[in-house]
């Protein structure tokens, strides 16, 4: 046996061996608590580190004890993962209490999820009852584990929406723009030179094609019922009107050429921002700003990098085809 391979075990042996030579006494060394062939497997293990499938799984749980009670790394990692392939609903609570025990931080885990994913399969099992009865504080530990999961999905879920939230907005900031400088189907600057008003398309050329589709035709028929609303300046207003002005003073705090902008209230909308920066600015404003900002820059670097791709592509399809490169 190598002396590295269970140093505790080991250490036994030594002190035995000191002990058996004074009275000549048989040597012998009691494993207690498993049975006698995962003992006979855990000794075979020592000595040539082989361990089949099927003694994994009749022993795994055994063996991680032993490994773990004598200091067996490389067993206690392959019974960790052994034991984790095993778990079920019926035994995870088993395996937790003995996963804490062995000091099994990945086994631990995964049967916290486990539980967390089947609860109501777990509650209705023996292990659980037992666990309600004799150890209240890892039931504890449970339920605050499955609590936390829950909160942090919520997190995710909602911070995600936001983050779409911002990503339409970014998006129809680029419509807008879109729209007012270069025109589409329905809307679109008139003091074009040349430009044919039934399509706003230019003479002898084609409009840049929308990126988003419904976005920038749902602003179309926004900018056109902007334009001919007469609730727009009532006390109680127009709500479709107030949700274009909306948008129209979100593109004013983004847009960096106020003076050339082509889009409505850009200017006017300009200078109430200075404004309200003396009288200090709305913080919830700002913050909606910086982030759709944020999601704007986020898009242009996505776009970037499926472009370098698609570029990237296209030179290794050109090589492969011609076995030369044609300078793309």
């Amino acid at each position: 046996m190598q002396a590295s391979a269970s140093p505790v075990l080991m250490n036994i042996m030594k002190k035995t061996v000191k002990r058996y030579q004074r009275y000549g006494a048989k040597r012998a060394i009691k494993i207690l608590g498993v049975p006698c062939d995962a003992v006979s497997v855990f000794i075979r293990f020592l000595y040539s580190s082989s361990l089949t499938e099927d003694e994994l799984e009749k022993y795994g749980i055994h063996l991680l004890a032993l490994s773990h009670v004598y200091m067996v790394a490389n067993l206690k990692q392959r019974c960790s993962r052994g034991v984790v392939d095993g778990l079920t609903a019926e035994n995870v609570v088993d395996v937790l209490q003995l996963a804490r025990l062995c000091d099994a931080p990945d086994v631990c885990l995964k049967s916290m999820r486990l539980i967390q994913s089947q609860f109501k399969t777990v509650e209705q099992t023996e292990g659980w009852k037992f666990l309600q009865e004799h150890d209240p504080v890892l039931e504890l530990d449970i339920l605050q584990f499955i609590d936390d999961s829950e909160s942090r999905k919520k997190r995710r879920r909602r911070h995600k929406k936001e983050q779409n939230l911002y990503m339409q907005l970014s998006e129809a900031m680029e419509c807008i723009e879109h729209i007012c400088t270069q025109g589409c189907t329905l809307v679109g600057p008139t003091n074009i030179v040349g430009v044919n008003k039934s399509t706003t398309v230019p003479f002898g050329g084609k409009s840049k094609p929308c990126k988003a589709v419904s976005t920038c035709y749902g602003l179309q028929l926004s900018i056109r019922h902007f334009a001919v609303c007469k609730k727009r300046s009532n006390e109680n207003g127009c709500l479709r009107c107030k949700r274009m002005l909306q948008l129209l003073r979100l593109h004013s705090s983004i847009c960096d050429q106020p003076e050339s902008c082509r889009v409505p209230l850009c200017r006017q909308f300009k200078k109430r921002v200075e404004q309200d920066k003396r009288m200090g600015e709305d913080t919830k404003w700002k913050l909606l700003v910086r982030r759709v900002v944020s999601a704007k820059a986020m898009s242009s670097l996505c776009q970037s990098s499926k472009k370098n791709k698609c570029d990237g592509e296209a030179r290794g399809l050109v090589r492969n085809r011609t076995g030369m490169s044609w300078g793309l």
